[in-house]
């Protein structure tokens, strides 16, 4: 098959951790952007990206790239492309784009000429043309048009991977699977200590942890990607796939994953959504006020991810809350890796601890911080400097 470029959209700030992981999935890493990383390789080999990739949102697979200065032009080349060697004719395709042109003013117009090119095409061909719509749960192309410079790309994921599958009770602004997984490795956790997870939410930080403790491919939570729509889609390959990725996984951990919090809605929620994401028996739940959580003897990593706080009355509680977990991790977790992750400068002074490293993440649009403080057993050793939060 042909080998293409291949580009991989990811949150900002989660890149370095993509580029790890495509190379290590035996990919190049040929460029990294804010929003993504660029490999190669042909239409099959983004099967494999879609099943291994912990940190990306989507595998776009390139078709055609050209330059076009308005939509007459974008139409024009855009049906050359042998869209019939990709999409069924009976089928279903959804266009998507990310248009900044100044020939343009709405995305929409762009997406509808590029669809009219391909179902031109298809009446030309066949009589015929696939269904089209909004749906990205069978074909879907995506329009890259910056400038005079467009892009035309099969999302091979359709649905970003960041939905895994197994979150079906949300809760309050819960942290994304692929930020939340970025996270984890971000600690350097790997079934290599303890993980606990105080104030755990609807547990998307504990099961990722699982789930990278286990070495299990997070697209086996997934029963449809794209790629399965298309022509080339070959289901004996990609049975093959699953079957290696399952063989690959390990059936338990070395150590303990704890997750707790003060809200029984919140344990609950997380306990179901282990038990889709097939990790409940690894994880110890409980409810409880995060400074009660268990913290075994010997080391790992303890995680919290508090709330950020908007409001005054509310930063004034939340400024106790994140003096507290100082306490916490002075008084309970000695021997421990402690990070918190927020967004929030201020309260993390609160702490009342020097970081060891400050790590930026972006929530959605919130800029944010991992912080990691070494919770030493005992007197710190002298010689090693620290730096304030």
């Amino acid at each position: 098959m042909q080998i293409n470029r291949i580009f991989i959209t990811c949150p900002k700030g989660i890149q370095p951790y993509l580029a790890t992981e495509v190379q290590s999935l035996g990919f190049p890493v040929i460029t990294e952007s804010v929003s993504g990383v660029e490999t190669e390789g042909t239409l099959q080999d983004t099967m494999r990206l879609n099943l291994y990739l912990r940190t990306g949102h989507r595998v776009l697979y390139l078709l055609s790239s050209f330059s076009a200065e308005n939509p007459d032009e974008l139409y024009r080349e855009s049906v050359k492309v042998p869209w019939e060697d990709y999409i069924y004719e009976d089928g279903y395709v959804s266009i998507t784009s990310t248009v900044d042109t100044p020939s343009i003013t709405d995305s929409r117009f762009a997406n509808l000429k590029c669809k009219d090119a391909i179902a031109d095409r298809f009446i030309t061909k066949f009589g015929r043309r696939p269904d089209s719509g909004p749906e990205r749960n069978r074909a879907v192309i995506h329009l890259h048009w910056k400038d005079e410079s467009c892009a035309l790309y099969i999302d091979t994921s359709g649905e970003p991977l960041s939905k895994r599958g197994y979150r079906k009770i949300p809760l309050k602004a819960p942290l994304q699977e692929t930020l939340a997984s970025a996270i984890v490795k971000a600690t350097g956790w790997d079934d290599s200590g303890n993980f606990i997870n105080p104030m755990c939410g609807s547990g998307t930080l504990a099961i990722e942890a699982a789930l990278i403790g286990l070495k299990k491919a997070p697209g086996m939570l997934r029963s449809n990607f794209c790629f399965m729509h298309l022509r080339s889609f070959d289901k004996t390959k990609w049975e093959h796939l699953r079957f290696e990725a399952s063989r690959g996984s390990q059936k338990s951990l070395k150590y303990r994953i704890i997750a707790t919090d003060s809200s029984k809605q919140a344990t609950e929620a997380a306990r179901k959504n282990a038990m889709t994401a097939g990790v409940e028996h690894l994880i110890e739940f409980r409810t409880c006020d995060f400074a009660d959580t268990p913290v075994p003897g010997g080391s790992g990593i303890v995680l919290l991810n508090p709330e950020y706080g908007e409001r005054m009355g509310q930063m004034d509680k939340l400024a106790e809350t994140y003096s507290r977990i100082g306490d916490f991790f002075k008084q309970k977790c000695k021997g421990y890796s402690g990070y918190i992750f927020t967004g929030n400068p201020h309260l993390s002074k609160k702490i009342g601890l020097r970081s060891k490293r400050k790590i930026q993440f972006f929530n959605s649009n919130i800029e944010c911080r991992l912080l990691e403080y070494e919770l030493y057993e005992g007197t710190k050793k002298p010689g090693k400097s620290r730096t304030d939060c």
